[in-house]
């Protein structure tokens, strides 16, 4: 059977639509025929090369939404028509002390999805068992993309530095940060949102925001002095970083999910008289995107999203980099 796949086959070129033969199912591994397939940021980070770890020719798309199409005969706990998804990564080596300590994320053989692997822009994707992620009923499938990557990249600071008790802050109010605010809401924390456009300030509180505030204005930031337990940046921009410290209770801490690329400078005492700490997180375990999943289904959170045919891929990458994506951007299969 031939698979299509849109493919990337330089930096920042359009991509173009292929047939791809398939190789043999590996005995671990499970096939996902796609029916979605979230765009993030990060898809066009590696379509231009941004980071330098590009490979092409690329399939990338990692947010995908689908069924189970062929299960590898020693794969586990997956089952042909099931409904999964596949996020970030697809697999790991399932050995080391991070795999069997069940960070799985952070295995030094993680396999991102969209590098040197062929990712969800396609009629199917596959993955290592434990990277299937079956998908709750309640969820809706046409939306659960984002969650997979975006969703657990938010959450898993969340569940693992906040109680529901705690000041927290979410800079940056776009395909991240509006869900960490939906997130934190359904917490129970009481949440400040910070985005440099004063058109988002209702939509932020509309997401959950208890209080919005203008990250443009170091004033207004100054003025939350020593309130926040937790604030998570991500955004990929420069910031007035010392002024965001300087929000951060005794014990608080700035916590980075945003790819900035130019380094954040850090004021040691600001850390060491109020005992603060900086830190940072790529996306989760299997086990903690199915609890995040969990979260969502229970609370009704969902992206906000733009739906386009896949057909339509080279423009939603177009409306993606001009900035206008609100605020998660998934394309339908129509091959």
């Amino acid at each position: 059977m031939n698979y299509k796949a849109w493919v990337a086959k330089a930096a920042k070129q359009p991509m173009v639509l292929e047939k791809v033969d398939p190789e043999p199912l590996g005995l671990e591994n499970v096939e996902v025929a796609v029916d979605h397939c979230g765009l993030c940021h990060s898809d066009l980070s590696v379509l231009n090369n941004d980071w330098g770890i590009s490979q092409y020719p690329a399939i990338l798309g990692h947010e995908v939404s689908g069924q189970v199409t062929a299960v590898g005969s020693n794969a586990k706990g997956v089952r042909v028509g099931q409904r999964v998804g596949v996020g970030w990564n697809s697999g790991s080596d399932m050995h080391c002390h991070q795999c069997m300590s069940g960070n799985h994320h952070l295995c030094p053989n993680v396999q991102a999805t969209i590098l040197g692997h062929r990712g969800g822009f396609a009629t199917h994707v596959r993955a290592h068992w434990a990277w299937i992620i079956p998908l709750p009923e309640k969820l809706d499938f046409a939306e659960a993309g984002p969650l997979l990557c975006g969703g657990i990249t938010v959450f898993a600071p969340l569940a693992q530095y906040a109680k529901p008790t705690d000041r927290v802050g979410i800079i940056g109010i776009g395909g991240l940060g509006h869900m960490a605010v939906k997130f934190a809401a359904a917490y129970g924390c009481d949440v400040t949102a910070f985005t440099s456009s004063e058109r988002k300030f209702d939509e932020a509180k509309g997401f959950g925001a208890n209080h919005v505030v203008s990250s443009r204005d170091s004033a207004a930031i100054k003025k939350l002095s020593g309130s926040l337990d937790l604030l998570i940046s991500t955004v990929n921009v420069k910031l007035d970083w010392d002024a965001f410290i300087g929000t951060l209770a005794p014990n608080g801490r700035l916590h980075v999910v945003g790819a900035v690329l130019d380094p954040i400078p850090v004021a040691a005492f600001s850390l060491i008289l109020q005992q603060r700490s900086v830190s940072g997180s790529p996306t989760g375990s299997p086990e903690a995107i199915k609890k995040m999943l969990d979260f969502a289904s229970w609370h009704n959170i969902a992206p906000q999203t733009e739906h386009f045919p896949m057909s339509k891929i080279n423009e939603a990458f177009a409306r993606l980099e001009s900035g206008k994506a609100h605020y998660r951007i998934v394309l339908d299969t129509d091959f």
